[in-house]
This record gives C-alpha cells, structure tokens and sequence, in this order.
C-alpha cells in the first residue's frame, strides 16, 4: 500500500549520535505544518531504550517518530543479494541511505538528512519540489568547492565537475526511480567488482551514479559552515558537515541555531558536557583529518581505478 499523503524523513544513527538527532528532530517538528502528515523514520544500530524512548517523547501528532533497526531491515536485502552485503570494508551506517529506496517500497518519494542538522524551514517545501524524472535532488557541495585538492579528486576522480558534486546529507529522493534503476544492486555491482577508493564513499558512490540526473537544489537546503564565505540569507536547514560542529567548537557559523533546538530537545546537559571535554587531542586529530582528506584526494584522483576512468574504458558506471 502506497502512503503518498505522508512526509517520510530518513536518519541513520547509533546511540552516540543520539543527542544530535534530538536537536534535529526538535527543529524538524517545530517548523512543521500541522496540516500536514510526517513521519521521521530512524533507522539505527545499537540504540538503547533510553535513547529510543527519549527521542520518541519529540513526536506529536502530525509528526511521527519510528525506530526501526538496520540489521533486521536489510535481512531480506541481504537474503536476495548472495550475502553480497557483507564485504568486511565498510561501514554499513556509511551506505544505508543507498538501500532506502529497495528497503521501503510503500515510498515513491522520500527525504533522507544527516543527523548533523537543523530545520530553520518546513520539510514540506522540500518534499513538494518537484525534481521530475531525476533520481535525486540535493544541492551542490559547497564546503569543499574551493578546496583544490579536493576539487582534483571530485573531477579526476569521481568524474563530476566541481560544480555539479552534490553533498548526499540532504537528499530528496525519487525512491520510485532509484528502485526502477536497481540503485542498491548496481551500487553492490561496482563495490564488490572494482573496490573503489572514495573520500565520502556513499556520496562519491551517489554523485557518479546519479550524474546528469540531479535536480540542484537551492542551497538554502544544505546551508553549511564555511568560514570563507558568508552565511546565506534565508537558509531553511543548516548541515554541520565535516568538522564544523557547533558542539565541538566555539564560533561556529550558524552555530546560534543549533543551541536555540538543543535548549529544550532533551540532551542539553549531554550536549554540554560532550563540548566541554571534548580535548585539544581530538581538536588536533579533527586538522589532520582535513589534511589527510587532501592528501588522500590527490592519490585518489591519480589511482589506476577511478570511476572517471572506468567510464571512459566504457564501463557501466552512471544508472
């Protein structure tokens, strides 16, 4: 049975992401429209009762919150699929957005969003853009646009202009389509027969798949941190990507949003105290990682087994 009158809103999360979803969920019901039908579906490993029935109190009526746990709703993914789902080398919680569309086939269409985020709009504007016959809609990733490095592996590496690279935290998605295109078994098709080397696995994976099919969404879906430019006017949801977070750092751009939905979301004292401990070693270990993001982007792009030159040797790559 198809339930085309209700908002579905994916997440992914494991119990030290709880508090961060709460602020999310917080902000995603507080600018909700009460005429409308959402359902945020949480789709999770190891998450305690606590957690559950902590992020569960954020529901109202119009606004459901579902809890459903990865390893038995891929069970049926994997029973299909020869056990292909498991390769010992990445992370499920990394990928799970790519099997949403085989996984919920009641769903033409679906919104999935990171759990980094806040809601400063109503998710009903975003779920009634219509992308028409395109697989996704998201907005280009403007975090690491002006990144050299990092745009060298995006163009030599994935294959994408720099300018068309969409950041996969915010996707509309036509599930429809993604199932008629085998999304998930083409994606296991190439991961198990090339290994590919990525940055962002499940984004790179996403942004040479759907090329050439991606309806660009208005940056103010995907507003994110970006300390060389300035904020953007009007932005409807704010995504702490990469190491911009306001729970880790102080100054953070649009960081007043996140602490004004972790007031009352639950966590606050949680949210709090992970900030004050959070050390000047793991503040360190965040530099490096950017600097290896570079770096690893470099080799990457230069690699023998890229998805750009598996697609100039002709091989099937695009859905």
């Amino acid at each position: 049975m198809k339930t085309n009158n209700e908002i579905p809103i994916f997440f992914t999360i494991d119990d030290s992401y709880a508090p961060f979803l709460a602020a999310a969920l917080n902000s995603a019901v507080k600018n909700s429209s009460k005429g409308r039908r959402y359902k945020a579906i949480v789709l999770y490993q190891e998450l305690s009762e606590d957690n559950i029935r902590r992020l569960q109190s954020l529901s109202k009526e119009h606004f459901a919150i579902e809890f459903i746990p990865m390893c038995e709703g891929l069970e049926s993914i994997t029973d299909s699929m020869s056990n292909r789902l498991r390769c010992d080398y990445f992370t499920l919680t990394i990928y799970f957005r790519l099997f949403i569309p085989a996984m919920f086939p009641q769903y033409d269409k679906g919104i999935y969003i990171d759990s980094d985020v806040v809601l400063l709009g109503d998710l009903a504007e975003l779920f009634d853009t219509d992308i028409g016959d395109n697989y996704i809609g998201a907005c280009n990733d403007l975090s690491v646009q002006d990144v050299p490095p990092l745009c060298e592996y995006m163009e030599k590496g994935v294959g994408v202009s720099r300018f068309e690279y969409i950041n996969s935290g915010v996707l509309l998605m036509n599930l429809k389509k993604l199932r008629e295109a085998e999304l998930d078994k083409h994606f296991l098709t190439l991961l198990n027969k090339y290994h590919l080397d990525c940055i962002a696995p499940d984004q790179d994976y996403l942004n040479a798949l759907c090329n050439g099919k991606i309806h660009y969404l208005d940056a103010v879906w995907d507003a994110m941190p970006n300390e060389n430019k300035p904020p953007l006017e009007n932005a409807r949801l704010i995504h702490y990507n990469l190491f911009s977070k306001p729970w880790c750092y102080d100054g953070v751009q649009y960081g007043d949003y996140f602490w004004q939905y972790a007031e009352d979301c639950g966590y606050l004292n949680e949210i709090k105290s992970y900030k004050e401990n959070y050390s000047d070693e793991q503040k360190e270990s965040d530099s490096k990682c950017m600097a290896l993001l570079a770096e690893r982007g470099v080799l990457i792009a230069n690699s023998d087994i890229t998805f750009k030159k598996l697609y100039e040797r002709g091989e099937r790559i695009r859905l």
